[in-house]
């Protein structure tokens, strides 16, 4: 048989494990975070940092959501405000602090509430208010106060069921149906408990192992030991697939019961005792207090009075810290206990007039007539919401059938005229990226034309072997062409391997009779964009009209940078220049004529109506001493991101 400690360190070993793809998304949000320039994005990323942690480490749980709360203030920024607030409710679950964590889920369900109504069907909020309503009532429940738990429970349900949440879903059936176990309603809560297990079934949720825990607890109740038994084997199969310690823990706790009741006492002591390491490295001190209480009971029955009353004593102190009044109650009774067996009454009498007070304050907090009208509220509010509504319109239907109509008709004069403007600016934008779709797709042709054409040259100019090389390089080069074209924005990392591409083709062809250099300033944010095959058609010319008519090798600068909400592209050579270049073409023979810039113009010039925002091209050439040095093109683009 295994020791307590082999046990428990094969245990920390699995969850090691079960950490390393954990911290994978861990990194990768930090990254992002890093690079992330929007304080928008910074909140997200912060608040989802907080929630990965929400099951490993409930201190940096608190940490991320704090720096989550103070950004958000910041930049204005309420919803993730009310994230933050969330996440800092739950780290404050796990740490025992109910009151602050009662503090955050209302600040945040004030906050989810203001944002609904100016936004109703958003289901982001209704999925927070739903968030906070559930977590509230974990708190209620924790504390004994099942009424107030339902309650929340409820509420939370109604706004997972509102956005079809099914994940939402099934956690409020667990807990509704712990409610009704603590009532001693066990019937009750294995039909909620059978409803959540089904819905996990379908979706494949992770939190099935804590609701199998739930229905082995029922039959455990009801003394079907095997059936109970058979439910934690599942649960604990499951547990090795997931990262949840905290369910992982109670399962413990419940096996501990199990080989109690079996009279397996040293199984009993190691999966208590597994439950309380597990609880105390997610500084959980009301599972502590349980596993704590768990212990002491067992030595107490073996008359390891001592070992009895340290473990009862430790339960009973994390108990009052944190105001779980149903565990103080019974941890003042076993002290009490032990103090009798251990002949000082004095003591005893003290502990056990506290364990009266606890139970008497227990039986005060609530009544089952107020939890009989709860579950009546909740069994039949669809139908009495209906006869609410249906005698309110009774009351109102004289007023309405006067002004009503005549608010309709204005109304739909009203709807009608938007309509028509709706219309006509739909078909105004519809028609403007036809256009721009089809110029791209003219771009296209324009642009693989010119590169076969360049093949074409270099086969005959310089042999078979020299021209795979090439060909190499132009099928990367079509690749990306071909993958991005589609795109009406591409990544301008992607724009720059592609240039980086074409002028290598292009120095092959011209036996590296130019050097280019590509930079991008720190202003270029990795999530901005620009249309594919906007700058190709402006290097071709720099190198053709610019470059090779000049004696002597040349050089092409393509720089990328953001001035006053607007990315700027320049395009420099130190070629013949532009006036040049102009008399070369008017004496040459060729009748080809380039189309690329015109087609580049008229894709400006589409973009500027679609967005609404300016696109500027200016061609100078550049002049030193009254000599032309080469052509500058600067092209102004408005500022865009990815989706």
């Amino acid at each position: 048989m295994k020791t307590i400690s082999t046990i428990v360190f094969c245990l920390t070993l699995f969850l090691v494990n079960q950490c390393w793809s954990q911290q994978a998304s861990i990194d990768s949000l930090k990254r992002v975070y890093k690079v992330s320039k929007i304080d928008t994005v910074k909140v997200n990323i912060l608040n989802k940092l907080a929630s990965e942690f929400k099951e490993i480490n409930p201190d940096s749980t608190a940490f991320y959501a704090k720096n989550a709360l103070l950004l958000s203030v910041k930049s204005n920024y309420s919803f993730g405000q009310a994230n933050g607030e969330v996440n800092l409710g739950n780290a404050s679950i796990i740490l025992g602090n109910y009151a602050d964590a009662k503090i955050h889920f209302q600040k945040a369900k004030i906050i989810f509430n203001s944002l609904l109504k100016s936004e109703q069907e958003n289901k982001a909020f209704i999925f927070g208010l739903a968030r906070c309503f559930s977590s509230l009532g974990v708190i209620f429940s924790q504390e004994g106060n099942y009424y107030e738990a339902l309650d929340n429970y409820q509420n939370g349900l109604k706004g997972y069921q509102k956005i079809n949440q099914k994940t939402g879903i099934s956690k409020s059936y667990n807990n509704i149906g712990i409610i009704y176990k603590s009532r001693q309603n066990n019937t009750k809560a294995l039909e909620y408990f059978k409803k959540a297990l089904k819905i996990q079934e379908e979706i494949g949720e992770q939190s099935m192992p804590v609701t199998l825990t739930n229905i082995g607890v029922i039959y455990f109740e009801d003394s079907k030991l095997s059936e109970a038994f058979s439910y934690y084997n599942k649960a604990e199969i499951l547990f090795k697939t997931i990262e949840n310690p905290r369910g992982l823990a109670l399962l413990q706790n419940y096996l501990g019961d199990y080989y109690v009741k079996t009279k397996s006492l040293i199984e009993a002591e190691q999966h208590y005792k597994i439950a309380l390491a597990l609880y105390e490295s997610l500084h959980n001190k009301f599972g502590s207090s349980l596993a704590f209480y768990n212990l002491g009971t067992l030595y107490f029955e073996q008359k390891s009075y001592d070992k009895a009353m340290e473990l009862a004593s430790k339960s009973l102190n994390y108990a009052k810290e944190i105001g779980i009044l149903d565990q103080v109650y019974h941890s003042e009774k076993l002290v009490s206990d032990i103090y009798g067996v251990q002949n000082q009454p004095s003591l005893s009498l003290f502990h056990f007039k506290n364990y009266i007070i606890a139970r008497d304050s227990l039986n005060s907090m609530e009544s089952t007539k107020k939890f009989d009208r709860v579950e009546m509220d909740f069994e039949f509010q669809k139908k009495e919401a209906l006869f609410q509504e249906k005698n309110k319109q009774e009351h109102l239907i004289l007023l309405f059938s006067i002004v009503g109509t005549f608010l309709l008709i204005c109304l739909i004069f009203v709807l009608i005229n938007r309509h028509q403007v709706k219309r006509r600016l739909t078909l105004q934008k519809e028609v403007a990226e036809y256009e721009q779709k089809a110029l791209h797709l003219q771009m296209n042709p324009h642009f693989v034309f010119n590169c076969l054409g360049s093949i074409s040259s270099f086969i005959v100019q310089n042999g078979t072997d020299s021209a795979l090389k090439y060909l190499s390089k132009f099928s990367k080069l079509m690749r990306l062409t071909l993958e991005y074209s589609k795109d009406t924005l591409i990544p301008i990392d992607k724009e720059i391997e592609s240039l980086q591409n074409y002028l290598e083709l292009e120095q092959l062809r011209f036996h590296d009779k130019f050097d280019f250099k590509i930079q991008s300033s720190e202003n270029v944010e990795f999530n901005m964009g620009l249309p594919p095959l906007l700058i190709q058609p402006f290097v071709e010319n720099a190198i053709l009209h610019g470059l090779v008519p000049k004696e002597g090798n040349g050089l092409i600068t393509v720089d990328f940078d953001v001035q006053n909400e607007h990315l700027i592209v320049t395009i420099s050579d130190n070629g013949i220049g532009i006036t040049k270049s102009t008399a070369i073409k008017e004496n040459s023979m060729k009748a080809h004529k380039s189309m690329a810039l015109e087609i580049t113009k008229k894709r400006l010039e589409i973009m500027e109506a679609t967005i609404s925002k300016s696109a500027q091209i200016e061609i100078l050439e550049i002049e030193e001493n009254n000599a032309v040095k080469g052509t500058k093109v600067t092209l102004r683009l408005p500022k865009q991101y990815l989706q």
